[in-house]
């Protein structure tokens, strides 16, 4: 089982994916030597009272030699927390290999020895405003818990803590990302009917999220992991038509379509400022782009990205600057509505003239107006990849990726789509 989020082999221009992961049980027993967070049976209570314990130094029990402590070591010149594989990070867990890191800090694979199984301990930075915002994400964790009990949807917090001025979130142990799958796929797309599964997950995952007044803001492949990492081998019929090499006419396909939606360090409420940036670049909406400010919909333009790079193999906009974005926006789904372009901050103002978008002229070269102009039309697109309900699936994605985000479909309005109803699609 490979958790690995390190993208040596990423063809797409995008930047190291943060991460977070699931979670395990309770337990009543204070670790020493941390602050000690709330423990949640029932995943109902706030952040609990911060108490420090002792330490370990000075005790003399059987078995601790074992279990204690390392001997205090200073972070890295970022604030990363410094360990080596056999270590103990508290008494309970023990740690075995990283799995990945980001902005944020590092994700460890750890054994907890109480309740004898594997998890995933997020191990964020000693940094005052990653503390913060790690504190945040407990505080969403724990909201997204008690309203989903059975942790259905989306990741739940069963434990954290600070050590050593590291806040640790614990998680369950799950299969790889989305992304992770199509990379080992050497990015074939998925079959449409896997997609539909998919996507009717993530819909339910995000209308859950949206209905608590919350925004992830940063739904994109890497944050959706498949629960089980068990996957089989089907022959590729297409590749095999084309290359009869060796290993190249199989795919991977899941064993179980099952999902759940991870990362909410960066979820918002509705209520506070959305004036600032948000989203990774490729599955970042118009209006974002724009400063038109944002809200829900922003959700759901990330969502129709996802489809369309699931159904495609690729990222649908792979760009790293504003104006070749929102031109590569145009190219794909029409002009974006003059209203929107009327109304941009002034830091954008420099990507309209005269009412529309400024491009080609505003170009910073002929090899980003060529990036742009190799991109299909979205019927194309899906046409190119999808063999059967393509007519359903397309009349979902031009909902999903409205421009407009006041007319965007809604999370429950697109779970009602013939998409996934299976019901019958009118043909024009």
């Amino acid at each position: 089982m490979d958790y690995s989020t390190e993208f040596s082999m990423d063809r797409r221009p995008r930047k190291r994916a943060k991460l977070a992961w699931e979670i395990p049980q309770t337990h009543s027993k204070a670790h020493s030597g941390i602050y000690c967070g709330q423990e949640f049976a029932n995943a109902t209570t706030s952040y609990g009272t911060l108490r420090v314990l002792p330490d370990h130094a000075g005790l003399s029990i059987k078995g601790l030699a074992e279990r204690g402590s390392p001997q205090w070591r200073d972070d890295d010149k970022d604030g990363h927390y410094m360990f080596a594989l056999g270590e103990n990070l508290t008494s309970r867990y023990k740690i075995l290999r990283k799995i990945g890191e980001g902005t944020f800090g590092q994700v460890l694979e750890c054994w907890d020895r109480e309740m004898r199984e594997m998890v995933a301990i997020k191990v964020v930075r000693s940094v005052k405003k990653y503390r913060e915002a790690a504190m945040l994400e407990v505080d969403v964790l724990q909201l997204l818990g008690k309203y989903d009990r059975s942790g259905s949807r989306c990741v739940q917090i069963r434990n954290w803590f600070d050590y050593r001025n590291h806040i640790c979130i614990v998680f369950e142990m799950l299969g790889p990302s989305l992304y992770d799958f199509l990379r080992k796929n050497n990015y074939r797309p998925f079959p449409v009917d896997l997609v539909r599964e998919l996507g009717r997950q993530l819909l339910e995952s995000v209308a859950f999220v949206h209905d608590l007044r919350l925004i992830h803001t940063d739904l994109k492949p890497e944050n959706i992991l498949f629960i089980s990492p068990e996957y089989v081998k089907v022959p590729d019929y297409k590749v095999m038509f084309r290359s009869p090499k060796e290993g190249t006419s199989y795919k991977r396909l899941p064993k179980s379509s099952a999902i759940k939606v991870i990362d909410f360090g960066s979820t918002a409420y509705e209520h506070q400022d959305h004036n600032y940036i948000v989203s990774t670049r490729h599955y970042r909406a118009p209006e974002v782009i724009l400063g038109l400010g944002w809200n829900f919909p922003c959700d759901i333009w990330s969502i129709g990205c996802i489809l369309v790079e699931l159904c495609s193999g690729e990222a649908l906009f792979q760009t790293h600057e504003n104006l070749e974005h929102l031109a590569m926006m145009e190219r794909v789904l029409g002009p974006i509505p003059q209203h929107m372009l009327k109304r941009v901050d002034r830091a954008a103002e420099k990507y309209v003239r005269r009412g529309r978008l400024n491009w080609p002229e505003g170009a910073v070269s002929r090899e980003s107006i060529k990036a742009v102009l190799k991109l299909p039309r979205l019927p194309n697109l899906v046409m190119q990849h999808v063999d059967h309900s393509a007519g359903e699936l397309l009349d979902l994605l031009q909902g999903l990726l409205r421009f407009d985000p006041i007319s965007r479909m809604k999370a429950h309005e697109a779970l009602r789509h013939p998409f996934f109803t299976g019901e019958h699609y009118p043909r024009y």
